[in-house]
């Protein structure tokens, strides 16, 4: 299964009961396995959860903690990117140079990288003198 096709498959999971706004991603890690998450909204907002953070929550889960390609997928106009939170998520278990693939359900793709995404990342290099 692609990685497009895990986010497509898990945004169907998603519980957004309130923005009606599904959204579904999938990673895969450089050991090669694919982990999966969706958004769970909650009614005291803004305690949900992105789909991002489901998927490496569930990869960190499981014991890996190195992305290698990235995809998510929603239903809107235009590719939708990670929230700010995710973007950081996403760069303290990837490189810069990490294939970020955003998608809609029409088929339309953008392509990034998680360097792209978040320039100038605050990382564990700035706290070297802790």
């Amino acid at each position: 299964m692609t990685l497009k096709d895990a986010a497509l498959a898990v945004r169907k999971n998603a519980h957004a009961p309130y923005s009606n706004f599904l959204v579904g991603a999938a990673i895969r890690t450089s050991a090669g396995n694919t982990y999966v998450g969706c958004n769970v909204e909650n009614v005291a907002y803004p305690e949900g959860t992105c789909a991002e953070a489901g998927a490496i929550a569930a990869m960190v889960a499981a014991g890996e903690r190195e992305l290698a390609e990235v995809y998510v997928v929603a239903d809107s106009p235009e590719p939708v990117p990670p929230c700010g939170g995710c973007r950081q998520k996403l760069k303290e278990f990837g490189a810069g140079d990490v294939k970020v693939t955003m998608g809609t359900l029409d088929g339309v793709e953008q392509e990034t990288t998680i360097g792209d995404l978040l320039p100038g990342a605050f990382d564990a290099g700035h706290m070297a003198r802790s």
